[in-house]
């Protein structure tokens, strides 16, 4: 073989079998579940997803947006907890909610998306609009999101925000698979000012930037998914106390810049995967 043949080989090779950033962005090419037992594989920033389920586009008490993007796919169990969730915003009188992003047919990362997570087939995005009737596929590409909080202030934004957000979140987060559920600091603590008889569930409400006109659920790591990597618990209590008010901003305090985003490393099962998926 000559030099140049040799090295177009290697280099297919290295393409091919190494788990790199480059590498990795091509999970946006698998169109289909890749076959076999379902499984969470990694981090929910760095992983990928083995016997994925579609979400059905319709259900009791919900419906998908944003159907061309094709990121209506999680982990059985994220699917089973989604449509569990509709029937009970159903069941509350809520109307119906509508649900965007999932993840990809095989997880991994997004092109030209600012998702670090979804990866692993356990995280959806919720939108904080409610009363939308039932919408045509058509019409669910154009729909938009509503935000409940007065950016510039800080605040819950009261024109918007009703106890009917209180309650989604409330049945949202009170599924023992959740993880955590990311909200804007702001709706955080408008929750943590509302009297509920129990507050246990408040624990798993996280605070974190760019969640103000949806909420995003994560789930732990299922039974069935050794290779996931689970996140660390939250801590004790309620988050309603200086933790929550260290998010808010201070005119006498100095916040040190954040380090730019390093992803982790994607795991080789998921190169492994990957490579079979695009076969």
């Amino acid at each position: 073989m000559s030099c140049c043949g040799r090295f177009a080989v290697l280099a297919f090779m290295l393409c091919a079998f190494l788990p790199s950033a480059a590498r990795a962005q091509h999970f946006g090419d698998v169109r289909e579940p890749v076959a076999g037992q379902s499984e969470s594989i990694g981090r929910y920033n760095a992983g990928c997803l083995r016997g994925g389920q579609a979400l059905p586009w319709d259900g009791t008490g919900y419906q998908v947006v944003r159907l061309n993007r094709r990121r209506y796919f999680g982990h059985p169990d994220l699917v089973d907890y989604l449509v569990n969730l509709g029937q009970r915003v159903a069941g509350a009188g809520l109307g119906t909610i509508m649900i965007a992003d999932l993840g990809q047919a095989a997880g991994g990362p997004m092109r030209g998306s600012s998702h670090r997570s979804h990866q692993s087939g356990l995280d959806a995005d919720i939108w904080l609009r409610l009363g939308v009737p039932r919408l045509d596929m058509g019409s669910r590409e154009s729909v938009v999101s509503q935000l409940v909080v007065d950016r510039p202030n800080w605040v819950i934004a009261h024109s918007q925000w009703t106890p009917q957000h209180a309650e989604l979140l409330h049945l949202a987060g009170t599924d023992p698979r959740v993880s955590r559920i990311f909200v804007h600091p702001a709706i955080k603590r408008e929750l943590c000012n509302m009297p509920w008889p129990d507050r246990s569930w408040l624990r798993v409400i996280r605070p974190w930037m760019g969640h103000d006109s949806h909420f995003h659920v994560r789930l732990h790591c299922p039974a069935d998914s050794p290779q996931c990597v689970p996140q660390d618990p939250v801590p004790e209590g309620d988050g309603c106390g200086e933790d929550l008010d260290l998010w808010f901003p201070d005119p006498n305090r100095i916040d040190e810049p954040l380090p730019p985003y390093v992803p982790p490393p994607m795991p080789e099962a998921c190169a492994q995967l990957l490579n079979a998926a695009l076969q």
